[in-house]
């Protein structure tokens, strides 16, 4: 099985409070979609597609030299068919992973491809919550507490047939999504889970920036 993977990096991360693309924010003075590319590449994936700002394409290219960099959409699901469409034809498998998790670590890009290759149609990493959940209405009182027991945190990379997530993309063109496995369950198709990784966690606001700061000294481990 031939796998590539898609980077989407073309968000501007407004949460973050900074002045350039999300992508492009520093830790230790490497851009993030730099971080998530090496740990693709470390991760021995061979073929990387980064889906860059449009503002930015020629900057992302001498960033991440080894990446094919195609222009990033309007919102997600556009720049992951942009880089689909750059994929050679004789991949099987994609991986989608986000640019804001710069410290995925190998075992967990592992998980996602053995599941691949043991017949899994798509695959995502998850962690089980910490907190408890409470379903709030818009006057901002409780109206229920979730069982958590069932619910899991999903981070990235996630895995797909290639086949399996074209079609979703092109069943779902206006299916308002946060992640390409929720286009996966809207096809009827099912997702297997694998477990993730804290190290993976998403940078979205000025805190996690800070903690992959802070890590990041301290060495990625």
């Amino acid at each position: 099985m031939r796998i590539a993977a898609i980077v989407p990096a073309a968000g501007r991360g407004e949460r973050l409070g900074q002045p350039v693309p999300k992508a492009l924010v520093q830790i230790g003075g490497l851009p993030l979609v730099v971080h998530a590319v090496a740990a693709l590449f470390q991760a021995r994936i061979d073929t990387v597609v980064v889906a860059a700002p449009l503002d930015a394409i020629d900057d992302v290219r001498r960033m991440v030299p080894r990446a094919a960099v195609v222009p990033g959409g309007a919102d997600r699901r556009e720049s992951v068919r942009n880089a689909l469409a750059a994929i050679p034809p004789d991949v099987d498998a994609v991986l989608v992973h986000d640019a804001a998790r710069p410290f995925v670590p190998d075992d967990v890009v592992r998980r996602v491809l053995d599941a691949l290759q043991a017949g899994a149609a798509a695959v995502v990493p998850v962690l089980p919550l910490a907190d408890t959940v409470k379903r709030v209405g818009g006057d901002g009182v409780v109206i229920e507490t979730i069982d958590r027991s069932t619910l899991r945190a999903v981070q990235t990379p996630q895995g797909f047939r290639r086949d399996v997530l074209a079609a979703a993309h092109a069943a779902n063109a206006t299916y308002d999504v946060t992640d390409d496995a929720a286009l996966v369950e809207a096809a009827g198709v099912p997702v297997q889970t694998v477990p993730g990784d804290a190290r993976a966690f998403k940078v979205t606001t000025p805190w996690d920036l800070a903690v992959a700061e802070s890590l990041w000294k301290g060495g990625p481990a």
